[in-house]
C-alpha cells in the first residue's frame, strides 16, 4: 500500500472498482482483463467507466488548455507531473506563460507541486540534462519540489507524460493531461505546422523551425484516480532516488540539481464517483523487469504491449496509426499475423519523414528497423498496408510524434509509448486504451463484422486526424467512415502530390498533406555493424530473461 493510502476497507481504488458492465460485453472483450495486466504487485484497478476524454491534437491546443488549468488552482490544490524532458521557458499561451513560471506561480500561492523528470543524459547526446536539472532547482525554490528520476535500466528512459490537477474542495474540477506531448521546446505547434517558435536541437532536414504533430489527452472522471496513482507509485517506489554511480551523484548534488529524497505527498483526493461522460478507460503501463525493484513492478509490466496484442488480435477492419518510429519485429509480427489472416483488414501507418537522429552513423540503425518492418506488413498485406509522411503547405516534413492507435473504428491507444520493443519493455511509459459506451449511428456500423458496433470516440478521433492530413472541411467525412473507402482516400491524395513534387511543383498545389513514406534499403555491410547497435541501444529488451527464453510479450 502506498504511504498515505487508506486501509483497503476504505480504499477509492477497492471501493469503487467496477464489475466489467454487463451491457457493453464489448468492453471485456477489447479491454485487457484481470490478471492480463500481469503485474501483480500493482492495486491499479482494471479499468473505470463514466469518463470524458477528449483529444488535444497537437501541442497548440493542449498547451492552452493545461494553462487554463494550471492558472485556475488555488492553495490546498495539488499538482502532479511525470516528464521525459522540461523547458522553462516554454510558453504555454503566449507571453507571461512559461511553463516554469506557470508551475511556479502556482507553488508560490500555496498550491502543491510535485514531479519527476528522467534524470536523462549529457546535451552532448541530443538530451535535457541541462534543462531538466534546471527545471528542478527553479520549481524547489518556489516551493514545489521536482526529482530527478534516475531509476532506468541501462540506456534506458522515463518517458511517461502526465500532469494530474487534483481539487480537494470541488473534485468536479479534477483533470489529467496524458499522452505524449513533453513541456518542452518544439512541442507547441498547431494543425497547420509552421512550428514551434521555441526550437530544441533537431535535425536540419526538418528546417529552422520543426513542424510537430503530437497527441495528448484531457481526462475526466474516475481515471484521473488511476492516473494519479501511477504518479504516486513512481513517488514512492524508492524513498531515495539512487542513481546509477557515486560519480552522478557527486556531480548532482555539486550543480544542486535538486533534492535526492522526496517528502510525502498530500493525503489522496477521494475517488469520484460522479459520471461525467460515455467512456471507459484503461491505464496501461510499460515498466522494465528488475531495475532495483520497483515495488509496484518487481517483474516489470507490459500492460501496452499487452494490450496491443489483444487489439490487433481483433482488428478485422481498419488499423490506423502514427507512430515517431513504428519499428521492431514484435510490431511487425502482431501487425503483419493480423494481415495474413484477415484479408479485408487494411492498415495505414504515418510516420516521420526523416528520423529524429541524423548522424551518418546514429541514423542508420532506425532507417534500417524502419524498412524491415514496412517489409514485413508490405509482404503480409500487399496493398492493403500504406505508410505514409507529413508535409506542411509550404512542403516543409512534419515530424510526427504523435503515438496513437484506432482499431475498427472500436478502441482506441492515446499514450507516451511508441511501436518499438523499447517502448515495449525497457523504458516507462504510459498510455490510455479508450473505449466509448457511445455508438456511432454512421454506417458502417460494424465494420470489423464481429458485433461490435463502431464507437463515437474512437471513429471521430480518427477522422478527425484524417480531415487535418487530408486538408478537409470536420463535416466533409462521408466518404472517409468506410475503412476501404479512407484508405483510397489517403492514397489518392499521396498519389496526387508525389506527382505534383515530381513535376516540379508547378500548377495548383493539390489539397493534402501526406506523401508515400520511402524506406532506406540498407547495404549487407549498413546492416552488418547498425543491426547490433539497433539491438543494444536503439530498441533494447527490457523483458526477464525467462520471457525472452520463451518468445513472451
Amino acid at each position: 500500500m502506498l504511504p498515505g493510502a487508506t486501509d483497503s476497507a476504505d480504499d477509492p481504488l477497492e471501493q469503487d472498482a467496477p464489475d466489467h458492465p454487463v451491457d457493453d460485453p464489448t468492453i471485456v472483450r477489447w479491454f485487457l482483463g484481470d490478471g492480463e495486466r500481469a503485474n501483480p504487485a500493482t492495486d491499479l484497478r482494471t479499468f473505470t467507466i463514466g469518463n470524458l476524454v477528449q483529444p488535444l491534437v497537437d501541442g497548440r491546443g493542449y498547451f492552452a488548455r493545461l494553462h487554463a488549468e494550471l492558472n485556475a488552482t488555488g492553495p490546498g490544490d495539488q499538482v502532479y507531473f511525470l516528464d521525459f524532458r522540461g523547458d522553462l521557458d516554454e510558453l504555454l499561451d503566449g507571453p507571461g506563460s512559461a511553463v516554469g513560471d506557470v508551475l511556479g506561480r502556482a507553488a508560490r500561492r500555496g498550491v502543491k507541486v510535485f514531479g519527476l523528470l528522467w534524470r536523462s543524459q549529457p546535451k552532448a547526446l541530443r538530451q535535457s540534462e541541462e534543462g531538466n536539472a534546471e527545471f528542478v532547482r527553479e520549481i524547489d525554490e518556489d516551493g514545489g519540489q521536482v526529482l530527478l528520476d534516475a531509476r532506468t535500466r541501462r540506456a534506458g528512459s522515463h518517458h511517461q507524460k502526465l500532469v494530474v490537477i487534483r481539487h480537494p474542495g470541488a473534485p468536479g474540477r479534477d483533470v489529467a493531461f496524458v499522452g505524449g506531448i513533453d513541456l518542452g521546446y518544439s512541442r507547441n505547434d498547431d494543425p497547420q505546422h509552421d512550428g514551434d517558435p521555441q526550437v530544441m536541437d533537431f535535425p536540419d532536414s526538418y528546417g529552422p523551425r520543426p513542424p510537430w504533430h503530437d497527441i495528448q489527452a484531457e481526462v475526466r472522471g474516475a481515471a484521473v484516480h488511476d492516473l494519479e496513482h501511477t504518479f504516486r507509485e513512481r513517488w514512492y517506489g524508492s524513498s531515495v532516488l539512487d542513481l546509477p554511480s557515486p560519480v552522478r551523484q557527486l556531480y548532482d548534488r555539486a550543480y544542486h540539481m535538486g533534492a535526492m529524497t522526496s517528502r510525502p505527498l498530500p493525503e489522496p483526493v477521494p475517488d469520484e464517483s460522479m459520471p461525467r461522460g460515455t467512456h471507459a478507460v484503461q491505464v496501461l503501463r510499460t515498466y522494465p523487469a528488475r531495475v532495483r525493484r520497483y515495488p509496484f513492478a518487481p517483474l516489470g509490466e507490459r500492460s501496452i504491449a499487452h494490450a496491443y496484442r489483444k487489439a490487433f488480435a481483433r482488428a478485422r477492419s481498419l488499423v490506423y496509426l502514427e507512430d515517431q518510429y513504428f519499428w521492431s519485429r514484435p510490431v511487425a509480427g502482431l501487425i503483419a499475423s493480423a494481415l495474413r489472416n484477415h484479408p479485408d483488414l487494411h492498415v495505414i501507418a504515418v510516420v516521420p519523414r526523416y528520423p529524429d537522429n541524423d548522424g551518418p552513423v546514429t541514423r542508420m540503425p532506425g532507417l534500417i528497423a524502419r524498412h524491415d518492418v514496412v517489409r514485413a506488413c508490405a509482404a503480409a498485406g500487399g496493398d492493403r498496408f500504406a505508410i505514409y509522411d507529413l508535409e506542411n503547405h509550404e512542403g516543409n516534413p512534419v515530424y510526427v510524434h504523435a503515438k496513437i492507435v484506432v482499431v475498427d473504428d472500436v478502441w482506441a491507444m492515446v499514450g507516451s509509448d511508441n511501436l518499438n520493443r523499447r517502448s515495449w519493455s525497457h523504458d516507462s511509459e504510459l498510455s490510455i486504451g479508450v473505449l466509448d459506451a457511445e455508438p456511432d449511428p454512421r454506417e458502417p456500423h460494424d465494420p470489423a463484422g464481429l458485433g461490435d458496433e463502431a464507437r463515437v470516440f474512437a471513429r471521430d478521433l480518427r477522422l478527425r486526424l484524417g480531415c487535418e492530413h487530408l486538408d478537409r472541411d470536420p463535416g466533409d467525412v462521408a466518404d472517409l467512415l468506410d475503412p476501404q473507402d479512407v484508405f483510397a482516400a489517403f492514397r489518392q491524395q499521396a498519389a496526387d502530390l508525389a506527382a505534383w513534387h515530381d513535376g516540379g511543383g508547378t500548377g495548383e498545389r493539390p489539397p493534402g498533406r501526406v506523401r508515400p513514406h520511402q524506406t532506406y534499403r540498407p547495404t549487407t555491410a549498413q546492416r552488418w555493424w547498425a543491426a547490433p547497435l539497433y539491438r543494444l541501444v536503439y530498441d533494447p529488451d527490457g523483458r526477464p530473461l525467462r520471457d525472452r527464453v520463451r518468445g513472451r510479450l
